[in-house]
């Protein structure tokens, strides 16, 4: 692999391969920093060259399109249902919701069912599911391995143990909004975060041990929850189950503020740095010193950020899994792996994955609703088959 380490510090590594983990190119490729990254030859596991070739320098429009789309999934997501509200009607809503008007008496039913409950569930799903897939894609380039994600290192479960705590504590009657769960699942999460790493850098594990680690210390906030469940009382264990089991069921507009808040504030940050991720994933570690990016900081501090994303959103729609794994592959193959373009196309990949998700869960058993954390991970384990298969025949 050619590596360029003779730019100035602070030289813009923009790489538009196909994960964090093909730091070696092949056939001949090699890995270009610049504004002619989107020149690089064929590297291991990459996206169709004929794709790459027609996105070219308008992945902004194809960011565009996305967010339209996302748009269409999301009111599309609102007009599903079994209370006979149409398309049509939906859309009258959402345009009341956004721009104000008068209701007639014989569309307030219409109004609160869309307004108030499906709306804002399918708003949470689409923040959450956003939040996660950030982090995913972040640590994911940050560590270089394409299977890291907030529920391998332990991260998610983590979080859930702690809300599952502070909802055991608070007798079953505290909302997943509470500032003391999303506190709770904070702590819990970041405690494991700093455990796991410190770990790994202390002992200089590999990355393939560090997800070892990250297994077991899955395993051992799985067998804890479990434990809370058991002394739990009724009404606390159904209320910790919905965290196990993942659910945007009963979704508020106060939990669509926190989760999109935190969105909000997040990813522009995390952009900020994207050149400094761009660096980290493709050139490596010693490269990236030698472009000027600090790399302990910006790895421990850009983690920490996904941490955030990924325990609130825990804390707020419970465990689940797949978003986080595999909404950043979807964006990668659709864009590349610049962070500056991977990093908001994977927030609408994740997000719609997670809406799609949720639709289906309410719609296939209707009345039933199946939790969004099984359906996701229905969903999601064949399409990760599908990739790991399409990669493997790639090389």
């Amino acid at each position: 692999m050619t590596t360029r380490t003779d730019r100035p510090a602070g030289s813009n590594v923009l790489v538009d391969g196909p994960g964090p983990e093909q730091g070696q190119a092949r056939g001949g490729g090699a890995v270009r920093t610049g504004d002619d990254a989107t020149r690089t030859g064929p590297t291991r596991g990459a996206a169709p060259a004929g794709l790459r070739r027609a996105l070219g320098n308008h992945r902004l429009l194809v960011l565009a399109v996305s967010a339209v789309l996302t748009v269409a999934v999301v009111a599309g997501s609102t007009a599903v249902g079994t209370s006979g509200v149409g398309l049509a009607d939906a859309l009258r809503i959402l345009w009341l919701r956004v721009a104000g008007g008068t209701i007639e008496p014989e569309f307030v039913q219409a109004y609160s069912i869309v307004g108030d409950l499906r709306l804002p569930r399918a708003l949470l799903a689409l923040a959450a599911g956003a939040g996660l897939s950030v982090a995913g894609a972040v640590m994911q380039g940050l560590l270089r391995n394409p299977l890291v994600s907030p529920f391998t290192l332990g991260v998610s479960p983590a979080a859930a143990f702690g809300a599952s705590l502070a909802i055991l504590l608070g007798g079953g009657g505290v909302s997943s909004s509470n500032p003391v769960v999303i506190f709770s699942a904070l702590v819990a999460a970041g405690l494991v975060t700093m455990l796991v790493l410190g770990l790994a850098s202390a002992r200089k594990m590999a990355v393939a041990t560090l997800l070892l680690l990250g297994i077991a210390v899955t395993q051992l906030f799985e067998a804890l929850t479990a434990g809370l469940q058991y002394v739990a009382n009724e009404n606390t264990l159904q209320a910790i189950v919905r965290w196990t089991l993942g659910s945007v069921n009963d979704a508020s507009w106060t939990e669509v503020q926190v989760m999109s808040g935190v969105v909000v504030v997040v990813l522009p940050l995390l952009l900020w740095f994207a050149k400094d991720m761009n660096a980290i994933a493709f050139a490596g570690d010693d490269a990236a010193r030698s472009l000027g990016v600090n790399v302990t900081v910006v790895r421990v501090g850009l983690i920490l950020a996904s941490v955030l994303l990924a325990s609130v959103a825990v804390s707020l729609c419970g465990v689940i899994g797949f978003v986080g794994l595999v909404g950043p592959h979807i964006a990668r193959l659709i864009i590349g792996a610049n962070h500056q373009y991977l990093l908001p196309m994977s927030a609408l990949s994740g997000g719609v994955l997670l809406v799609a998700a949720d639709t289906i869960g309410r719609t296939v058993v209707a009345p039933s609703v199946v939790p969004v954390g099984i359906v996701v991970a229905m969903l999601g384990a064949p399409v990760f088959i599908y990739l790991i298969m399409t990669r493997r025949a790639s090389k």
